[in-house]
Parts: structure tokens; sequence; C-alpha cells
């Protein structure tokens, strides 16, 4: 299997931790998108979207789109979780976290970090939202290890990859304590610092 990320995205890391927690084999192709990587009629002929991160099976078959890329990964593995009622909740996790998280976190952090716009200059809706989705993630994390209660779900592997770097995007993780240790606990079940 190929996994074609570009290793500042966060969408591209979770994959990449998904499989190393699984110990699933791979081939890491770096697919830079600042530089347009992800653009070549290549790439384009494999995914059409034109984004990372995407995966090649040995078989041709290709999956994009980094939630659906992990959930596949972890299918039958405790990152799933068996009860249907908490699945579904680590699914609306992972939906919430496309939706009203990575827009706003991750697009502050690309605009600040990889763009040099100042943090001044972003847009106040961004900033407004993300803070509001890292309040969500820190009122979620007040009394449980994980998202889910005490074990480690995709949910939480999906919401670390930009929380961790938020700062990077002019959040200051250190007014969520909560999140700052939740940060702590997934990076440590992940591996990762």
């Amino acid at each position: 299997m190929k996994i074609f990320g570009d290793s500042i995205s966060g969408n591209c890391l979770k994959v990449k931790w998904t499989a190393d927690l699984l110990g699933i084999a791979y081939d890491w192709i770096e697919t830079n998108v600042l530089t347009g990587d992800s653009r070549t009629q290549e790439y384009l002929a494999m995914n059409p979207a034109g984004q990372v991160p995407a995966v090649l099976l040995d078989d041709g078959r290709t999956l994009a789109q980094s939630n659906a890329i992990i959930t596949w990964m972890a299918e039958g593995s405790a990152l799933i979780p068996v009860d249907a009622f908490d699945r579904a909740k680590m699914n609306e996790w992972l939906f919430w976290e496309q939706y009203s998280h990575e827009p706003y976190v991750a697009v502050a952090r690309f605009q600040v970090r990889y763009l040099g716009k100042p943090v001044s200059a972003l847009e106040p809706k961004i900033v407004e939202r993300g803070k509001a989705a890292l309040q969500r993630l820190d009122e979620a994390s007040v009394d449980r290890d994980f998202l889910l209660g005490d074990a480690l779900t995709l949910a939480d592997i999906a919401l670390v990859a930009y929380t961790r770097v938020a700062d990077e995007g002019g959040f200051v993780l250190g007014d969520y304590p909560n999140v700052v240790r939740w940060i702590a606990r997934v990076e440590a079940a992940l591996g990762i610092a």
C-alpha cells in the first residue's frame, strides 16, 4: 500500500499515525501541496479531488479523505467501538472534526504558518469558530481521558492532528487546559511528541 501525504498536513498525519499504531505496512509518498504535487495529471488520475491524503492499494484501488481512510484501516480494531451507539458517537466526532474544527483551526494554521499571514489579518469568523471548537473539546475533556471515555478511538486521532498545533494558527492552547492534558494523553498513546 502507498500513502500519498504531505507531512505538514494533520489530515495526512492522522492516516500515518493510524497505520503505524495498527502495524499496517505502507510506503509513504511525500506529496507536497505547496508545490502542486497533488495537482499533477498522474495524481489527479488517482484522486480527481486533488487532495491529500490518498491511499493506493496493491490491487490498484484508491481511497481518499482522511477519516474514510482511517476508518477503513481500523476496521475490526479497538480504535472503533464495538457498541453501535459508541461507534456512532465516534463518527459524530469525525464528522464534526471535518466540518466544525478543521476548517477553522487548520485553516488558521495554514494561513499563518505556511502563507505568512499575520494572526491579526485572519478572517474573524475563522478565529471565532476555531476558539469555539477548542472550547468544545475542552469541555468534552473535563472528566475523561479520551473523547469517548477511557479508550483511544479514531475520534481522538482525527482531532489531535490539528489541535496539537493550533498555536501555529494563533490559538492559545493554554486557554484550554483540559485540551492540553488530552493532547498529552493522545500523543503518549500514539507514541508521538
